[in-house]
């Protein structure tokens, strides 16, 4: 039954898309950069956070601005969010990855975060000793929504491709795993709506972490 289970982290695990609203919100602003929306804000979760700030911030800003950033953001990510990890664990999901893991599947993250945030995220959140790897979107060349961060989780635990299942609530997650051969589970709860997931065609689509559990187990 041995096979490799990715999952995202935000927004897929840990309840933090509004958090990192905020976050991003309070780092816009004290680097003196007005007018960008929530909305624009929680547009670009998701991504990789160097690209995101630079959507943000636009081509007008000095590129020093968008080099604080990150740091910035990061540093107030470990003050605001990391303390309140396991309490934004969604629903069922310290049990799901545990009857996993007993299934003897093999679970990895795949994260457009900085893989040492992840780790700090995972083991704040008591969770961190069910993944086999965790992999950011700093460990690779290209990050989701390129297949690269799979196909490097897949090879490392000695799997093909296409024996892995990506849980995801993005569409960077879906298109990661189309473009990596594996199938993939939405989960609706995150960030995406329903009809953008739709949209990316998923193998599966859930509307908690217990049916994406139910799911994979069913796959397997």
């Amino acid at each position: 039954m041995t096979r490799p289970i990715l999952f995202d982290l935000d927004g897929t695990l840990v309840d933090t898309p509004n958090a990192i609203v905020e976050t991003f919100g309070a780092t816009l602003t004290s680097l003196g950069v007005p007018g960008v929306s929530p909305e624009e804000i929680r547009s670009t979760i998701g991504l990789p956070l160097e690209k995101a700030f630079a959507q943000l911030i636009g081509t007008s800003a000095p590129a020093a601005t968008v080099e604080a950033a990150v740091p910035r953001y990061q540093r107030l990510y470990r003050e605001n969010i990391v303390p309140k990890a396991q309490s934004l664990l969604y629903p069922g999901v310290a049990d799901g990855l545990a009857e996993l893991r007993d299934a003897g599947l093999v679970l990895a993250i795949a994260t457009s975060k900085h893989t040492a945030s992840a780790e700090v995220l995972l083991t704040a959140a008591g969770i961190r000793d069910h993944f086999a790897m965790v992999v950011g979107a700093d460990a690779v060349t290209e990050p989701k929504p390129a297949p690269e961060t799979g196909l490097l989780i897949a090879a490392e635990l000695g799997h093909p491709a296409d024996r892995a299942i990506m849980v995801g609530d993005t569409t960077h997650d879906l298109y990661m795993a189309h473009n990596a051969g594996m199938r993939c589970v939405a989960v609706t709860y995150g960030i995406h709506s329903p009809a953008q997931l739709a949209a990316a065609k998923p193998t599966w689509t859930v509307q908690t972490f217990p049916a994406a559990v139910e799911q994979i187990l069913n796959a397997a």
